[in-house]
């Protein structure tokens, strides 16, 4: 594809801004334009599919897996690429916002790869975006430490994001494009050259079409700036309950660009409250009953595992959100609660494993470790034992229950705090040992809606816990935007249908 400069100009709508030029060079808008102009349209389509499937699914059509790709998936011969250097032991993953500080605390970890986010962990201001672009150049620039420094991997946004600061034929720039297109052209010659290369991972697909956009992303990416093709790996998070029906055929569409999947587990229940929450069998209790040992969550996990290592891939457990607080007690109990769970996701199968704080990254390596000894990964351990269908994935009913006054209490002030942090420009906070991101926000307040639907709690007593959790959060810190945070809760909670996001209008 030959693209002229005019077909791909891309324009920015924003103040100029500290360094700014460094990344929103003409070259590099150039070649976010090429990208814009190739698939902005086939991403524009892939999201009216996304709307047609979900009103498919809320007038009754069943979900299984698709009968169109059963070939795919009865096929054993085809495999993913081979892992890619820096990604062979993936033990211990840490997440958090393409800052320096972060990045400095990765590098200081131990933890095996850093996992820069710009979709759930960052408030995309435009300031924090191109200060996270500026960010991995920075950290791309430099050499190693002695010891190395954990591998790189950056999540962009997901499809159903705009970047309203830049401008393509009249339109916003797709945000995904946006974030992976000027982070590929100012660092991915240099992760190369350091030996590794441009990783990712890819968030909110929802079937293996968004998956094949992304594949075709990279081949053009690739081609544009002269890499060979298959350099660029990406990991998928299955973190929608469609996906889970289609964990193959994503592999499939990446197959030489795979590095893996990877079970996203709050954005994974919020994908399902948003697209059986009008059901009665689909009624979430209090989000800390409904763990990883829930029948439908261990369905999806071992699912997971199995058909990663069937076809090669590293399949990623969970994020553990625990942040130890301050005191020996609380630090310990954190230390538990993260033990036990990458214990058991070491016993299934899984090749490493999320945290959020580098002081649990020994935690996660020791539990690991324990069940992989010298070994980088288990991918030797197929799990054929593992037979899932469709029903063990949508087994919902088994653990459904009504709310504890609790556990509606607590979403409330979840959703409210991380809505006022993130119209004030932090898109990861701690709250009560937690850390709580974009994707425990969308739970919070879907959790809220679908309790309000089924009339499983008044809306007079949500809005009388909403009023007096924003009048604490306006005593402690008066210059939070509470109120603006409470009309966000109120738009995306209280309606009567269910925005599919809180951030496109937030």
């Amino acid at each position: 594809m030959t693209l002229s400069a005019l077909d791909s100009r891309v324009r920015v709508l924003a103040a100029p801004g500290d360094r700014h030029d460094e990344i929103l060079t003409p070259t590099a808008l150039d070649f976010v334009g090429r990208l814009a102009a190739a698939f902005a349209e086939r991403r524009r389509e892939l999201l009216k599919e996304r709307r047609r499937q979900a009103i498919r699914l809320a007038a009754g059509s069943p979900l299984d897996f698709p009968l169109a790709t059963r070939a795919v998936r009865a096929d054993a011969s085809w495999r993913v690429a081979p892992p890619a250097p820096g990604l062979v032991d993936r033990r211990v993953e840490i997440t958090g916002p393409p800052t320096p500080g972060t990045a400095e605390r990765a590098a200081a970890s131990g933890a095996d790869v850093w996992m820069a986010d710009f979709e759930d962990a960052t408030a995309p201001t435009w300031e924090n975006i191109i200060a996270g672009q500026l960010c991995l150049r920075d950290v791309t620039g430099r050499a190693a430490a002695p010891g190395g420094r954990p591998t790189l991997m950056v999540r962009p946004r997901g499809w159903h994001l705009d970047e309203e600061h830049l401008e393509f034929d009249g339109r916003p720039v797709p945000a995904a494009l946006a974030d992976f297109g000027l982070y590929f052209f100012h660092c991915a010659r240099r992760q190369i050259e350091a030996g590794q290369g441009p990783y990712f991972y890819l968030p909110k697909l929802e079937n293996r079409y968004e998956a094949r956009l992304w594949n075709d992303v990279f081949l053009l990416a690739q081609r544009l700036l002269d890499i060979p093709r298959g350099t660029v790996r990406a990991t998928v998070l299955i973190e929608t309950v469609t996906a889970a029906f289609e964990m193959e055929e994503i592999l499939h569409e990446l197959r030489e660009h795979a590095a893996g999947l990877n079970a996203g587990r709050w954005d994974y229940l919020f994908s399902l409250i948003k697209t059986f929450g009008h059901r009665t069998d689909f009624l979430l209790p209090d989000r800390d009953r409904v763990t990883m040992t829930a029948p439908f969550m261990r369905a999806y996990t071992e699912l997971l595992v199995r058909t990663c290592h069937r076809r090669g891939a590293h399949a990623i457990g969970a994020m553990s959100a625990e942040v130890p607080g301050p005191g020996p007690a609380a630090r310990e109990a954190a230390r538990a609660a993260v033990r036990r769970d990458k214990e058991r996701e070491a016993e299934d199968g899984f090749d490493g494993s999320w945290v959020a704080s580098p002081e649990l990254v020994p935690v996660c390596r020791e539990a690991f470790g324990t069940v992989l000894g010298g070994d980088p990964h288990q991918l030797g351990r197929t799990r054929e034992d593992v037979e899932v269908t469709a029903r063990d994935l949508l087994s919902v009913r088994r653990i459904s229950g009504r709310p504890t006054p609790e556990g509606v209490r607590s979403d409330i002030a979840v959703a409210l705090r991380y809505y006022a942090a993130w119209i004030g420009g932090r898109g990861a906070v701690v709250l009560d040992g937690l850390m709580e991101d974009a994707a425990t926000a969308e739970i919070a307040r879907t959790q809220v809606w679908q309790w309000l639907r089924h009339r499983v709690v008044e809306r007079a007593e949500v809005v009388r816990l909403l009023d007096a959790e924003a009048a604490a959060l306006l005593a402690e810190d008066p210059s939070a935007p509470v109120a603006e945070a409470r009309q966000l809760f109120a738009r995306t909670a209280l309606a009567q249908e269910l925005p599919l996001f809180f951030t496109p209008g937030a």
